[in-house]
């Protein structure tokens, strides 16, 4: 594989995963009944070292910058989107611990686990804390704890208190799983094998060197001191474009299924014995290749202004981040409107529950509603910064 802004380390990861595509979708389905991605798959794709990629370089990760995170998550999410989605996560925990006290990280990456040690993440303050010496006392649940099976440390929203009990911020706790239990209740119609349990936590106490305060961090406001320039990129954008890379690979397993089923599969009713040779059918999948293909470069325009932003030691005001988002969505609406004609295109045999597709379709199209990409929002709260109305934005959405 060769694209500008990947670096060979990373691109030789991309093709052995490429590689192991076939074995990879093959176990999705079981995957996808279980509600668990199988260990060995995970193993193997762990052993590429994708799911360590954003890790600092003194550890043994690679720095990556995000066209090289969307690299990899696109290329899972070609044989499995839950995987890729797993990967989406468990990337933007690594680099989030690359911010943090360089003791955090010590503890993740230069202990026994070593640059296998992964990291969920659950941004959300569902939590209560209680302030003590030295750190805090947690308490609370964290739905959507995507990757948090395969993980060893979960970073989990809480609020952050002052001496008064007040809060005055929120942050991210860094907890070992070890220490948490879970509740099996990720029952939905998409993304299952994500196995998005939610984690709890009872009365845990986690030292202040693992907590890392979040409206800081918004505006650059990072602990770490890892020289790489992927860790003085802007805050938001660069975790919400970490979920795009999945729903690329997606695009792109339907654009695949259906081409490759078109030289068998004939249109109903119809004198077309294979679709291949219908113009509407071309037309069709024509359309959603440009359609795609314009997501796809989007994603990589977003994803180097992020990153040449440090070259100017230039950090995003919230204008910029903001068309970002909206850019965001707009690559998420634009993928999933493909997977709908691309459906359309195959037939309705695509909803058969043997049939890939169906689970390409069910995937993307929860993973759509994601609240950090959905298009909505960033729209209204675009329009509302073109239109010299930024305080209205803020109230949209004020954190990004």
């Amino acid at each position: 594989m060769s694209d500008t802004g990947i670096r060979p380390e990373i691109a030789a990861i991309v093709d052995r995963i490429d590689e192991m595509r076939p074995r990879i979708a093959a176990s999705g389905g079981e995957a996808d009944s279980s509600r668990r991605i199988a260990q060995n798959v995970f193993d193997e794709v762990a052993a590429t070292g994708a799911f360590s990629i954003s890790a600092p370089t003194k550890f043994g990760g690679l720095a990556a910058n995000t066209r090289e995170a969307h690299a990899v998550a696109r290329a899972l999410g070609r044989g499995d989107g839950s995987l890729a989605w797993v990967h989406g996560i468990l990337d933007s925990g690594a680099w989030v611990v690359s911010l943090m006290d360089g003791q955090a990280q010590q503890e993740v990456w230069g202990a026994s686990g070593g640059i296998d040690s992964f990291i969920s993440i659950v941004l959300a303050t569902t939590s209560d804390t209680e302030r003590v010496e030295g750190g805090y006392r947690v308490t609370g649940k964290w739905g959507y704890g995507t990757g948090s099976t395969h993980a060893t440390w979960s970073l989990l929203g809480i609020p952050l208190k002052n001496s008064r009990d007040e809060v005055v911020d929120a942050g991210l706790a860094l907890i070992p799983t070890a220490e948490l239990t879970y509740e099996d209740n990720w029952f939905v119609a998409g993304m299952r094998s994500t196995a998005s349990v939610t984690q709890v936590a009872n009365n845990l106490f986690v030292p202040a060197h693992r907590v890392f305060p979040l409206t800081a961090a918004v505006e650059g406001g990072y602990l770490g001191d890892n020289p790489e320039p992927t860790y003085r990129t802007v805050f938001v954008p660069s975790l919400f474009m970490k979920l795009v890379g999945p729903h690329l690979g997606l695009g792109r397993a339907a654009l695949d299924f259906v081409v490759a089923k078109a030289e068998s599969k004939a249109i109903a009713y119809t004198g077309y014995a294979k679709q291949a040779d219908s113009a509407v059918f071309q037309s069709a999948v024509a359309k959603a290749s440009v359609r795609l293909g314009a997501a796809e470069a989007l994603a990589a325009q977003v994803a180097d202004d992020i990153y040449s932003a440090t070259e100017r030691d230039h950090y995003a005001p919230y204008s910029e981040r903001i068309e970002m988002r909206a850019k965001a969505g707009w690559i998420v609406e634009t993928v999933t409107g493909v997977i709908e004609e691309l459906v359309t295109a195959h037939g309705s045999a695509g909803f058969a529950e043997s049939s890939a597709l169906q689970r390409v379709w069910r995937d993307q199209a929860t993973a759509a509603r994601h609240g950090h990409t959905l298009s909505a929002s960033g729209y209204e709260a675009f329009g509302k910064v073109l239109c010299a109305r930024q305080d209205d934005a803020r109230f949209v959405l004020p954190i990004v």
